[in-house]
């Protein structure tokens, strides 16, 4: 492996678009409250701060590349038995410079998001915290670890939202959809080495349908239109629930690792349903776009 490479395997390119979706999300659902509505190509055309969405866009990506990074530095012992091809556990990046890439992600992070405002820069801050939590104390834990990941996807969603500063606490509530979300991801993932347990899978799939629950319940709110959303959840259901079923039938690892990878992916379509229901299915659709490009990188890079 190749020094190039070993450093891209680190940061996990192909989830670093579920991270700009993130970003996206929560931007269309801040902008729907600024009465930007999306007919076709409305949204498009509004004049919206385009210049902080790429910024928080970047911010998003270098927190999501910086607390992988670091996920792996804190990992590395482990990984010398279970993974030992890794990167770090196989000597090609070493331990320190890991952890100073991940460190100088996290920081340049910190600075971009200040550089759209304040309170971006205060979310930001909030990510790190949570994923330094997560990478360093919480990962191992039954409950406290599944929830800690989930906030740091829930916290990027509010970034996106905090482009629009004022919008922050009347859409706090959205966090809890990720939350859910990757919640399930995480109860999957424990089983990707050593296989999993069928009630572990089935926690996952509850957790999973909870998620589709709550964005059909968006349908209750004025700026929130379902129909727009309602196919986009479909999509998400057929990429997600085969590969789960498979791993609950054979709990073998490699099938645990691909109903894992499905699910990472598949927060692009999350987020594209959340953008769909928000300010119409337009942006919705150029959100999905994210997918295919996100898939072709895992097809050279592991999602997890």
């Amino acid at each position: 492996m190749s020094k190039i490479r070993a450093y891209l395997t680190l940061m996990r390119p192909p989830n670093l678009l579920t991270a700009v979706a993130d970003i996206l999300a929560g931007f269309s659902a801040s902008a729907s409250l600024q009465h930007v509505k999306g007919g076709a190509f409305d949204f498009i055309q509004h004049q919206l701060p385009w210049d902080k969405v790429i910024f928080t866009g970047l911010a998003s990506i270098c927190l999501y590349a910086g607390g992988v990074v670091l996920n792996d530095v804190f990992d590395a012992k482990l990984d010398r038995l279970e993974r030992p091809e890794r990167p770090i556990p196989s000597g090609v990046v070493s331990g320190f410079n890991a952890a100073l890439l991940g460190g100088i992600l996290l920081l340049v992070a910190i600075l971009l998001a200040f550089s759209v405002n304040m309170t971006s820069g205060y979310v930001a801050l909030t990510i790190v915290v949570l994923v330094i939590l997560y990478d360093g104390f919480s990962k191992s834990q039954a409950v406290a670890g599944p929830l800690n990941m989930g906030l740091c996807r829930g916290a990027n969603l509010m970034l996106g939202v905090s482009i629009f500063p004022e919008n922050l606490t009347a859409l706090a509530f959205l966090t809890i959809i990720p939350v859910v979300y990757v919640a399930a991801i995480t109860v999957t993932s424990r089983g990707e080495v050593h296989g999993s347990s069928r009630s572990s899978l089935d926690l996952a799939f509850g957790l999973y349908l909870l998620t589709i629950t709550m964005m059909l319940s968006l349908g209750i709110l004025e700026t929130f239109n379902l129909w727009s959303c309602i196919p986009f959840l479909l999509l998400l259901m057929a990429l997600v629930f085969p590969p789960l079923f498979r791993a609950r039938q054979t709990k073998e690892p490699r099938y645990v690792g691909k109903a894992v990878k499905f699910a990472v992916l598949s927060l692009i379509i999350l987020n594209a349903a959340l953008a769909a229901g928000f300010v119409g299915w337009f942006f919705g659709l150029l959100l999905l776009l994210l997918l295919p490009f996100s898939i072709l990188l895992a097809k050279a890079f592991a999602v997890t």
